[in-house]
């Protein structure tokens, strides 16, 4: 039974978590609880704890981790400047006569959005704001209006730079090398940031194809749940409208720049996030969107989402820490080895599990929590690290779409009108959900979706 403890102790972390306590110190504290109970009983080696301060001075020193503000702070400076209300209007313009064309909009901006940001709440909370009492004027059926909006707004964990993509890569690197050295490997191979982000470009752009596929046939099905826009409300030429070039060029040239100096090996992912944090900061000065209220509300919301995320590592490294002093790590390798179907059943129930946490856990602690304890075993069973990290990534953004808990649920009802019904949001995204599951059986089916790119470019 006493093998049985590490199992025992995620349970617990997921009931005190469920009861509404801070992730940091809810996962920090059980583990604590339980090697001191551990060492008390004498079921626990003290010396484990002896690590933790190297762990931590890892943490205040990892190069990777030191995209995540710089990242944060270019997405929280664009959201502030009125990028996406400026995109969106001229996007509108200029497809607001096709059928379901603002729908189309809608999608092609939370892409944009999601490759400006990478914060999921940030970009379902301002395209709510912004978009829904629009789509709702022009006719569009709450349903599929609510479910766009949602669906489009979780493109921020695929497209990079997803600060989710960054987490994983920082946590999977440490598994693959764990990984090789537990067979016998002395000199591993790595993974990068760079890698998931090259490897998330095919299934992202997949991904917003299908959703784009799907209102378009929807609307020609259906005309009357996305009427086109009124010859007043549109302008034929919005190709030469100037409004469109200005409020596409400059968000267009700094996702370039940022992406384009990662995939041609110029820059690091954290090099290239400083750089795409000055280019939001002028960005927000050119639109006279950066006064000094302004500023300080960006700094100290960058801060908050920083320090967050950074408690959450610390209070993970001190629970998995607990974890592998329990033996948690031969349980699950014992677990994954002893189940019927190899790689594929094993690969299954971790993307099965990841989806139902996903209902109770952000993105953020599954990926610090779970990755490190399942990943070394998986990686070492001969899985492409590359494919995986996008499995997970893509398998997050459908958790958060899933009712009743879905985060984007969440963060849409909030600002919605109260005349929509919660109903007909958990309608809306059902049909994304299914298509979110087709790229996942894409992926499984054929790997290379994820890992051709990053081999071609990184060989």
């Amino acid at each position: 039974m006493m093998e049985y403890i590490p199992l025992f102790m995620f349970a617990v972390v997921c009931l005190v978590l469920l009861a509404g306590y801070p992730v940091a110190f809810s996962l920090g504290g059980t583990a604590l609880v339980f090697a001191i109970g551990g060492i008390a009983g004498g079921l626990f080696d003290p010396a484990f704890l002896s690590a933790l301060p190297n762990r931590l001075y890892g943490i205040m020193t990892n190069q990777t981790l030191l995209a995540l503000p710089l990242f944060v702070l270019m997405g929280v400076m664009l959201e502030k400047s009125r990028v996406a209300e400026d995109l969106l209007d001229s996007m509108s313009r200029l497809l607001g006569r096709l059928p379901g064309g603002l729908g189309i909009a809608v999608t092609l901006v939370g892409m944009l959005m999601a490759a400006s940001t990478g914060i999921v709440g940030a970009t379902v909370v301002t395209m709510g704001l912004l978009s829904l009492p629009t789509m709702l004027k022009r006719n569009y059926s709450p349903a599929l209006a609510t479910g766009t909006i949602c669906a489009t707004g979780t493109l921020g964990q695929i497209i990079p730079p997803s600060i989710a993509l960054v987490l994983l890569g920082d946590v999977l690197s440490s598994a693959y090398q764990q990984a090789q050295l537990s067979q016998g490997i002395f000199s591993p191979k790595t993974v990068s940031v760079g890698d998931l982000f090259v490897g998330a470009l095919i299934p992202g752009l997949i991904l917003v194809a299908l959703y784009i596929i799907y209102i378009t046939v929807t609307v020609l099905l259906k005309p009357e749940l996305a009427p086109a826009a009124s010859s007043d409300e549109s302008v034929d030429d919005g190709i030469e409208h100037p409004s469109l070039l200005t409020s596409l060029f400059p968000p267009l040239l700094l996702i370039f720049t940022v992406l384009g100096s990662i995939l041609a090996g110029i820059a690091t992912p954290t090099e290239a996030a400083g750089v795409g944090a000055l280019g939001a900061t002028l960005l927000a000065l050119w639109k006279r969107a950066l006064g000094i209220s302004q500023l300080k509300e960006i700094v100290e919301s960058t801060t908050r989402i920083t320090c967050m995320v950074f408690m959450i590592l610390i209070g993970a490294s001190v629970f998995s820490l607990v974890f592998r002093g329990y033996g948690g790590d031969e349980l699950i390798q014992h677990l994954f080895q002893s189940m019927p179907g190899g790689k594929f059943t094993a690969v299954f129930v971790v993307m099965l599990v990841i989806f139902l946490l996903g209902f109770i856990l952000d993105f953020i602690e599954i990926t610090f929590v779970v990755v490190p304890i399942v990943g070394p075993v998986l990686l070492a069973m001969g899985i492409d690290p590359v494919w995986l990290g996008i499995m997970i990534a893509v398998n997050l953004q459908t958790s958060f779409l899933t009712p009743p808990f879905g985060f984007a649920l969440f963060y849409l009802r909030g600002v919605a009108p109260s005349h929509i019904k919660t109903t007909e949001i958990y309608k809306g995204v059902a049909p994304f959900i299914a298509i979110q599951l087709i790229l996942l059986a894409m992926l499984a089916l054929w790997p290379e979706l994820a890992t051709w790119l990053p081999e071609q470019i990184y060989g």
